[in-house]
């Protein structure tokens, strides 16, 4: 079995596991194009119900299905010819409605070899009337494989995952919701961990929030665990040097950063746009007022995405400019030596000198390179636009002095920016940075009515629901939930003009214009420099100090610690119940929020992940070696308050 190792990351492991699937659960490369002479090529049709496309989706591209021998794909539910002599891959969720699909393409001999792989584990019952069923119709030797795969999560980044369970902060926190739904989502939880653990090939320990749904998730997934063991025939040796731990939370421990605005470039095109299951869907106007809707994917091997959507804007900005010019410069070393003006003369097909010969096989790598960069220009630039047009500076500026900012003086400056108009309208963007004032500052009552009065009368059509559910959720809090949030806000101190940063973004906006649709000007570092005057000090998330005093609780502070050492700890591998521990250190975690998650929270613990390895270097602290992030579903600040509006509403 492979593992997941730590210089392997979670996605690697993924598409090895979905590609060795299409290469019909062989070992060697499914690539085609890398298949010996004497290896026999067997072209394949896959067949995808609704979640196993969203699994498939996030990783794989359609070129990367054909080097792997598919040549058709399609919804188990359409329409689709008969293949009778071709070979297909299943790839489908354990449902009594996929098993009878399967049946009657056996009856009517829709394809000649038939190869089941399954999302998660498919029950017993269930697999043995699938094959009472295969038996009856006499066709199971057309049936060559059965596989249950656990690849039940969804993958977007080295290191990101969500099992997919949309509202659940809603369903967990309504009282609408019965005692049997919430067993179901616990049990629907435990069954999406249960396959990434299955799939890293870990046992990890268990670290679990009480009193609450991790708790719940925690001992359902500690049983599913226990009993995978015991009915496992053999153990094989996990590559991890120690145990990981698994850190489970409430996404009610900290609520702010679910509302952040942030600098981060992936998260801002998250906030900005739309970013689901690596597809941005950028919505541009164009100069009659009209919307275009324009989908970009970001694909794994998108080079720039990779190296630079964990920096905050200016940085990748900056960092564009350096691409392009090595971009350029490498085009006119190819033209030079070739003497071709343009790199669009170049003909794939010619036979002449070896200078255009070198020139033809440097062409694919330098067109994706321009294409990947115009991409990245055309979102940076439409984002700068809508930053200008909301205003969006002055509420990032707010929520980071929140907290280290006199309350009666942060009160002020955001009734002047609740007051003042922006050319987009805003008052989402007004409703989300009041509700984390509310959430790390204590406010006057006349305050919040004052405010709220203003709402009103300025955005009569806006939605105070999800505000409303915010101020009832903070007075019925036992627990002092928000001074987490308060504690990781008060870490860093800003640095900010409005006056400057409005000038800068404008002058970046009219540069990076000049970048889309393969133009190319210059002068976009010293911009980019000069706008770091004011991005904020790095600063840990709420999430990442509660990971930090788990994995290495002697870098941690003590207010962390306490609170951690009433978690939950339970132990899979232990015969009886398990004992509370002594604090110890971790190499290896996997982080789920219970209710939703976001980028800002997994790009701050790759950030501290990355300073850990670097103290490691240089001679101090735990060896961090790897940090894995999950939740539910991962949404964007939009999404999360309508789930706040919908309990506001109840």
């Amino acid at each position: 079995m492979e593992t997941a190792t730590s210089s392997s990351s979670l996605r690697d492991l993924q598409i090895s596991k979905l590609e060795k699937m299409l290469h019909l659960n062989k070992d060697g490369s499914p690539d085609l194009t890398l298949a010996s002479k004497s290896e026999e090529i067997i072209w394949k049709v896959l067949i995808l119900d609704s979640k196993s496309t969203q699994i498939l989706s996030s990783i794989l591209r359609v070129n990367d299905l054909l080097k792997c021998g598919i040549t058709v794909h399609s919804l188990i539910n359409s329409k689709r010819s008969n293949l009778p002599d071709v070979s297909v891959i299943y790839f489908i969720e354990p449902t009594i409605e996929n098993i009878q699909i399967i049946i009657e393409d056996l009856k009517n001999d829709k394809y000649d070899s038939f190869f089941i792989n399954f999302t998660s584990s498919i029950n017993r019952s269930l697999l043995e009337e699938f094959a009472k069923s295969v038996s009856l119709i006499g066709k199971s030797h057309k049936i060559k494989q059965v596989y249950d795969q656990y690849l039940n999560y969804i993958t977007t980044e080295s290191n990101l995952f969500s099992i997919n369970q949309p509202q659940i902060y809603y369903k967990f926190n309504s009282n609408t919701t019965s005692e049997n739904e919430i067993h179901n989502l616990v049990n629907l939880i435990s069954d999406g961990l249960l396959s990434l653990i299955i799939s890293m090939d870990v046992i990890p320990i268990i670290r679990a929030q009480q009193n609450g749904p991790a708790e719940f998730v925690a001992k359902e997934l500690d049983m599913k665990l226990r009993e995978y063991l015991n009915n496992k025939t053999s153990t094989s040796q996990s590559t991890f040097t120690q145990r990981p731990v698994l850190i489970l939370l409430d996404r009610n421990f900290d609520l702010s950063s679910m509302f952040s605005h942030s600098w981060i470039y992936q998260c801002m095109v998250n906030d900005v746009f739309q970013l689901r299951r690596n597809t941005i869907k950028l919505i541009k106007t164009n100069k009659d007022g009209k919307e275009i809707i324009k989908n970009y994917d970001v694909d794994p091997k998108d080079f720039f995405w990779s190296k630079y959507s964990q920096l905050p804007f200016p940085d990748v900005v900056e960092n564009a400019d350096f691409e392009l010019n090595l971009y350029k410069q490498d085009a006119k070393e190819i033209t030079n030596r070739t003497g071709i003006s343009n790199l669009n003369d170049i003909d794939p097909n010619s036979n002449s000198t070896a200078n255009i010969q070198q020139a033809v096989e440097k062409l694919p790598e330098l067109t994706n390179r321009k294409s990947v960069l115009d991409m990245h220009m055309d979102i940076l630039s439409n984002l700068i636009n809508e930053l200008q047009a909301k205003n969006l500076d002055k509420y990032f500026e707010i929520e980071q002095n929140t907290a280290n900012t006199d309350s009666i003086k942060i009160q002020k400056e955001f009734l002047e920016i609740l007051q003042s108009n922006s050319e987009k309208d805003s008052s989402l963007d007004k409703l989300r940075t009041f509700i984390i004032l509310n959430l790390v500052v204590d406010i006057p009552k006349e305050y919040i009515n004052k405010v709220t009065s203003i709402f009103k009368e300025s955005y009569p059509s806006l939605d105070l629901a999800p505000l409303n559910y915010i101020l009832k959720f903070k007075e019925n809090s036992k627990l002092n939930i928000t001074n987490i949030a308060i504690d990781a806000n008060s870490q860093s101190n800003s640095h900010f003009s409005n006056e400057s940063s409005s000038a800068l973004l404008s002058g970046l906006s009219s540069k990076l214009y000049g970048l889309t649709e393969g133009k190319i000007s210059e002068g976009l570092s010293s911009i980019a420099s000069r706008i770091k005057n004011f991005i904020p000090e790095k600063k840990l998330t709420a999430l990442t100090h509660i990971v930090e005093s788990i994995m290495n609780p002697q870098g941690s502070n003590n207010r962390y610690l306490n609170i951690t050492d009433d978690y939950l700890y339970l132990d899979p591998k232990s015969r009886g119940h398990s004992t509370k521990p002594k604090r110890q250190q971790y190499n290896d975690s996997i982080v789920f929020v219970v209710g939703g998650g976001n980028y800002l929270e997994y790009q701050n613990l790759q950030e501290w992940k990355q300073e850990q390895i670097n103290k490691n270097i240089s001679g101090g602290g735990n060896v961090i070696k790897s940090v894995t992030y999950g939740s539910t579903e991962i949404l964007s600040p939009l999404e999360f308050l309508n789930e706040c509006g919908r309990l506001g509403e109840n």
